[in-house]
Order: structure tokens, then sequence, then C-alpha cells
């Protein structure tokens, strides 16, 4: 390597770290001005809505929502403030750092996650079941797992999560969007862990994506969303004609016979595949939080009426077909199979959708 090169990566990684420097204390100093004026909120929610609410023994929405978005930013302070103690203790080590960070920050994400999950279960009557018991209770975590899921509702990929890491005992390689860099406590947290976050800076996604499944080893599981997006039916139905667009009507068609899933972009999984040939792949489809998926939603749907099912199965890697183009077609029909099940489990709110 040419000292002019090194000096290029040299300068690339400065510039990298001040704009996370940057960035962190910009959505940090938001973090702090933005508990007081929630709590604010929360306070005058709670007094202006008593009155209707212990009158007519309403749902306390505003004061549910507002109390929920309270918590969730003292847990993001918590979350920096452990992270920071985690920090200074990890200075002397100069052995694994690398993994005792890691294994740390997995630690925190998991009580982070778990105290928000206990929090929607009091505050919006979340109730979830999965079926079958999780991947790493099954007797299998020592081989790593592809995980992809379906992607609808708020909280959805936080849930799967906390799942994975409670329940499963797996270690998620998460595959996120780079705008929730904007949670400061996710960012550094995320930052300690393999991950991913979409659009890379440079080069294509599905590089990325398999740079990252290429180091999977026993007990990690790496996460993906094949839809690229949160399901809803204008994206579905924008889906369909983008693959129409592209002259690409056998799977527009297919799409099409798909009612509540978006048609899977399926680069990164194949990405994901090709680099993690050892790796079983588990499918995730749900259904109980589809029916929040905008500000209108979270007003009219929250608490939940219904409970959270989730439902998923695991594929060995020996039965996974070779070839991209098998694969892709092989992709799409579990996706399908994803959809199936929506159909026969959907709640109400979410088949009428």
């Amino acid at each position: 390597m040419t000292d002019a090169s090194t000096s290029q990566r040299h300068a690339a990684r400065l510039a990298g770290a001040l704009v996370t420097g940057l960035r962190r204390t910009a959505t940090t100093t938001l973090l702090f001005a933005l508990i007081p004026t929630v709590a604010t909120l929360a306070l005058a929610a709670g007094v202006l809505c008593a009155p209707v609410s212990l009158v007519t023994r309403g749902p306390w929405k505003p004061v549910r929502i507002t109390s929920f978005a309270l918590f969730y930013l003292l847990v993001d302070l918590a979350g920096l403030m452990a992270a920071a103690i985690l920090w200074v203790r990890q200075l002397p080590d100069k052995q694994n750092r690398e993994e005792r960070r890691a294994a740390d920050a997995f630690a925190v994400l998991e009580r982070l996650l778990r105290l928000l999950r206990r929090a929607g279960e009091r505050v919006f009557r979340l109730r979830v079941e999965v079926m079958p018991s999780p991947p790493g209770e099954t007797g299998h975590a020592v081989v790593p797992v592809l995980v992809f899921a379906r992607h609808a509702g708020v909280g959805d990929s936080f849930l799967l999560l906390q799942i994975l890491l409670s329940q499963a005992g797996l270690r998620p390689h998460t595959v996120l969007k780079r705008t929730l860099r904007a949670d400061p406590a996710l960012d550094v947290l995320i930052g300690r862990v393999p991950h991913c976050f979409l659009p890379p800076l440079d080069g294509r996604a599905e590089d990325a994506i398999g740079e990252l499944a290429a180091k999977l080893g026993p007990g990690d599981a790496l996460v993906i969303f094949p839809e690229g997006g949160n399901f809803t039916p204008r994206r579905r139905r924008r889906a369909i004609a983008s693959l129409r667009r592209r002259g690409l009507p056998r799977r527009a068609s297919r799409a099409a016979q798909m009612h509540h899933v978006l048609p899977p972009l399926d680069a990164g999984a194949l990405a994901a595949i090709a680099a993690a040939p050892a790796a079983d792949v588990a499918f995730v489809a749900h259904t109980g939080l589809d029916v929040v998926h905008s500000a209108r939603t979270v007003w009219s749907q929250l608490p939940l009426r219904d409970g959270v099912r989730a439902r998923w199965w695991r594929i060995p890697a020996s039965r996974v077909p070779l070839g991209d183009d098998a694969r892709s077609e092989w992709l799409l029909t579990q996706w399908a199979r994803v959809d199936h099940w929506i159909t026969d489990h959907a709640t109400p709110d979410a088949a009428h959708a």
C-alpha cells in the first residue's frame, strides 16, 4: 500500500469520526431537550384528559402515547449512560476489547429492549405469541441463522431484536436504515456490534450485507427485512407497478397475488445466503402490529385490541437451493407462504387495510 493511499484512508477515518461525533452531539443535545418537553406534554395530557376519561372510562390515549414517548426517551438516556460507563471500564483492557465491547453492547441492548417491551405491554396492551419456540430454544443455536422477516407496523424491528436476544439467545447482526442513527443510544450501541446501515456511504447495499453475513459465527443471526420498507397498501401497489415498468410481468403477477407483504427485494438476501452458505434460513411472519403504520393509525389503533402473533420456520442450509435464479424463486415462494399465513391469522383491521 502506497503512502498516498494510506494517507487517504487515514483522512477518511478522521472525517468519518468527525461526522459521527457531530451527529451524536446533536442527537444527544436534542434528547436532553425533548425529555422535559415531553414530560410537560404528558402532565398536561393527564390533567386535560382526566375529567373526560374518568367519566367515560375512555382509553386515555393522549396520556398513554405521551407517557410511552417519555419512557422511551428516558430509556434512551439510560442506554447512553450505560454505554459511557462501559467505555470507561474497558479503557484499561487492551486485550479482546472488540469482543468485550460487542458482548457488553448486546447485554445493554437486551435490557433496554426488554424494558420497552414491558412498557408496551402495560401501556398499549401489547401481547405477543411466538409459534413455535424461537430458533435458539430448539438446540440449533450453534449454527448461524439468516433471519428474513416481514416488516410491518411501528416497532416490529425492535420487538424482533428483543425476542432474538432475550428468548432465542442469539446475537443479532442487523441491517438497519441509516435514519435510525438519529436515535443516540441506538447509534452508539449498534456501532459496537456487527451491523450494516443502509444505504451504505459507498458501494452497493448487497455488498455491505454480504460482508456482514460472512462474519457470522455460532450463535449469530443476521436480520434482514427483504421488503426494504414498512408494509403499507400504497407501497404494495407502487412496488407491483415498479415491477411491471421494469419488464418483470411474471414477478409482478405473483406479487399481486400477495396482499399483506411487499415483493421481496432479493439482492441483499441472495448476497447474505452466498456469503454464509453454512447458515440456516429462518422466515418470520407476524400480524397485529401492521394496523399501526402511521400517525393516524397510532391514534386510532392504540391501545391494541388484538395480540401480536408471530410464526417462524427454519430451513437448514442443506435445503437452500443453489444458484441465484433458483434462490430468487425460492425466496419468492417462501414470501408467498408468509402472505398466506398472515391471511389466515390477520386481525380484522389488518385484513381490511
